[in-house]
């Protein structure tokens, strides 16, 4: 640009106006012409736009009659030809089908050692005389090969060919530097969008195929449970009444009976009364995992329901001794489902007496900040660290084998964790090996059923 002032001897005084230079009217036009590429660059997701735009509008500044970008081939050592300008048009047909190898020629070797290469004169070089004849063909005799580098791999090469011999002036090569450094980003910036696009593309499809079998394990589970819940249905109806004829069978109704036959009748009916309370539990637990559950919550004493099932649940093994805490003297009154807190006790306390051979059972029931806490605790057989995480799992058992000493379906824990749960709750436990397990079941002093959006009670 012309100066507005000058210092002299005189001191400062306006110049006069001048005229633009020819050579700061090339300044300008190279300075718009890196604009306009820097701007392409930014804005492009395809490379050899890009590349093509770059080569038009930088080689008639830099004074070069031909040039092309090429770009390596994956992990090959081959480039191909992605931008041409100015070639011969008997030449274009062919121009997509060229290749060249990393370490051959001048462009190849710019890429493979990752540095400028230039040749004053591709005629009086003697390393380049299979160039000489495509040289004086295609009509240049210099060129300057810039490598399209990374800081973690090489991209490909970009050269400028020159009809003149000689080294290009300091500005030509900025301005081609700087396009390669330009060019290297862009190339850069679309193998990650692409690469991006790739792995985007991959992970719809993964969550579609987890989606599909995320609902095919929603309709199995639904299958299984209305299963379970017919087929439990159908059972008890006639156990029932298979139940009925034992009592009327032992009341001696229809004639006298032997001791062998009382003694008989009385294993029926303990088999029949443990097969129902199965079929009880799963029908329990179906309705629980389907949503089809009710509460009934009223005023009750925490104490009093604990005392209800120590003195109500069988099972108690002769060698057991059964320990019943004495509450706190201030426990307030619990507003829950007095029922399905029941249910939670006779489950845990009938698994203290299964797992529990000789030795003691204690219960208890405290009041813990806004909650009220119910404490089974026994010296029984203990469960291991590893199994611990899976006891309150459906259906399992710490030997699952057909041999294991203590029987059971593996339901009692289950109900137990999705009644806590249900009533605002939940349940812990913690277990030694040979030394016994203590269950602590923590509820809500004032229950508050958990709504789904639908205004439905909900169940975990």
């Amino acid at each position: 640009m012309p100066k507005a002032i000058r210092k002299s001897s005189e001191g400062l005084r306006p110049s006069r106006p001048q005229l633009p230079s020819t050579t700061t009217t090339e300044s300008l036009r190279e300075l718009m012409a890196v604009r306009e590429i820097v701007h392409a660059f930014l804005n492009a997701d395809r490379p050899e736009e890009v590349f093509q735009f770059a080569l038009d509008r930088v080689s008639p500044l830099v004074g070069a009659s031909l040039a092309s970008v090429f770009i390596v081939d994956g992990v090959s050592e081959l480039m191909h030809l992605v931008a041409a300008y100015n070639w011969p048009d008997r030449y274009r047909p062919w121009l997509g089908e060229t290749r060249v190898r990393l370490g051959f020629g001048p462009s190849g070797e710019a890429a493979a050692e990752r540095r400028i290469i230039e040749v004053p004169d591709v005629l009086a070089d003697p390393d380049l005389e299979d160039w000489a004849e495509v040289a004086a063909e295609l009509g240049f005799r210099s060129l300057v090969a810039l490598p399209l580098v990374t800081p973690t791999r090489v991209l490909g090469t970009v050269t400028f060919y020159f009809a003149d011999a000689g080294t290009r002036r300091k500005e030509s090569r900025a301005m081609m530097r700087l396009v390669a450094d330009q060019m290297a980003a862009t190339a850069e910036k679309s193998s990650l969008i692409e690469e991006l696009r790739r792995t985007n593309a991959a992970l719809t499809e993964a969550n579609a195929e987890l989606e599909e079998q995320y609902s095919a394990v929603v309709e199995a589970r639904k299958a299984k449970d209305e299963f379970l819940s017919n087929v439990s249905h159908e059972l008890r109806t006639p156990l029932t009444s298979v139940l009925g004829y034992i009592s009327i069978l032992q009341e001696e109704l229809s004639g006298p009976l032997t001791d062998g036959q009382r003694h008989d009748l009385a294993h029926v009916k303990r088999a029949s009364e443990r097969l129902l309370g199965l079929i009880e539990d799963l029908l329990e637990l179906t309705t629980l995992t389907r949503g089809d559950v009710s509460l009934f919550v009223e005023e009750f004493d925490p104490a009093l329901v604990l005392q209800e099932v120590a003195a109500t649940v069988p099972g108690r093994p002769s060698d057991v001794e059964l320990v019943v805490s004495e509450p706190p003297a201030f426990l307030p009154r619990m507003r829950s489902d007095r029922k399905k807190i029941a249910r939670i006790l006779v489950s845990l306390l009938g698994n203290a007496y299964k797992f529990t051979p000789r030795g003691r059972v204690e219960l208890g029931v405290a009041l813990v900040g806004d909650r009220v806490e119910y404490r089974v605790g026994d010296t029984g057989i203990g469960i291991p660290a590893e199994a611990q995480a899976l006891v309150f799992e459906e259906f399992r058992q710490l030997d699952g084998s057909v041999t294991r000493r203590y029987g059971g379906s593996g339901l009692g824990l289950a109900l137990v964790r999705r009644l806590s749960r249900l009533l605002g709750g939940d349940v812990g436990m913690r277990s030694t090996p040979g030394a016994g397990t203590v269950f602590v079941v923590s509820l809500p002093l004032e229950f508050e059923p958990a709504l789904d959006a639908r205004g439905n009670l909900t169940t975990t």
